[in-house]
């Protein structure tokens, strides 16, 4: 297990600053902080059923004794451990180029963190031009950030769903839009979420691919880490380091490697195709 995380022991020294405190005003997060607890904690607020495609997608909540969850499991628990090390409560989860397994990452690790351990977790649809998450799930014409920002709404708690049986909650990216950097680089919507993030435990964000968006960049600056997901024979290594490059501040904590050559053969009766290196089959 020890090559699929070993960039876990790469971790950059960089913290998030504490932003929240030193640039809100006190009144806006206590009145953010009393709205999410009546929406979240109490769940006055309706949550849709999630209703799970069939397949082996989401193996953390439809196939729970499959290789692939256990390999999630692994992840979810070297994360557990990661913190203990170092202040890490979100993280998005990117890639290169599209089609490396990110979104697939994302969700399964969200659902294995909040079923595994309890904790509350946060899972966010964060690329708002190619939004992909959502249909993972199974539901449909979830309102989302898309919503909150062009309704002018001050609290986007309102936009939080929480999934069937699990401490999961779900903000989706609402309608597709073009021009994400006007959401999330905007100052209403970092203290929006920084003072979200104190109902949670966990946040993980599906982010866009490093190329050639900037959406990761907007992401990095509001969360502790970045997981980068390469799934071999998609990004070509002078991709992948120009992605890289292009980071602001990267905070790589991880790597995920996705459907290795060299385990393509192993026969698993429940996951094929799965190593020690793997955590999704796109």
């Amino acid at each position: 297990m020890s090559r699929l995380y070993e960039a876990l022991q790469r971790m950059d020294t960089e913290r998030r600053p504490p932003a929240a405190s030193a640039t809100e005003p006190a009144r806006t997060r206590e009145f953010l902080s009393d709205i999410l607890t009546e929406t979240v904690h109490t769940e006055e607020r309706p949550s849709p059923k999630v209703e799970l495609s069939p397949g082996p997608r989401l193996v953390a909540l439809t196939d729970r004794q499959s290789l692939g969850a256990e390999k999630f499991r692994a992840l979810a628990t070297r994360l557990e451990n990661l913190r203990r090390q170092r202040e890490i409560k979100s993280l998005q989860i990117t890639s290169s180029v599209v089609g490396e397994g990110k979104t697939l990452v994302a969700g399964n690790l969200a659902a294995t963190i909040a079923a595994q351990s309890g904790s509350r977790v946060l899972l966010v649809e964060g690329d708002l031009q190619k939004p992909a998450l959502t249909p993972l799930f199974g539901v449909t014409q979830l309102r989302g950030l898309s919503h909150w920002w062009s309704e002018q709404d001050e609290n986007v708690a309102h936009y939080i769903y929480r999934t069937k049986d699990l401490p999961l909650w779900f903000l989706s990216a609402g309608t597709a839009c073009d021009q994400p950097s006007q959401i999330l680089g905007s100052a209403r919507f970092a203290e929006a979420f920084a003072c979200l993030a104190i109902g949670f435990d966990w946040i993980v964000v599906d982010s866009a691919p490093m190329l050639p968006t900037v959406t990761v960049n907007l992401w990095s600056r509001l969360l502790d880490g970045t997981l980068l997901v390469v799934r071999e024979g998609i990004a070509s290594v002078k991709y992948l380091k120009k992605g890289l490059e292009a980071l602001d501040s990267p905070k790589l904590i991880g790597i995920v490697l996705n459907e290795a050559s060299e385990f393509r053969h192993a026969r698993y009766p429940y996951y094929p195709q799965v190593s020690d290196k793997v955590l999704a089959k796109d």
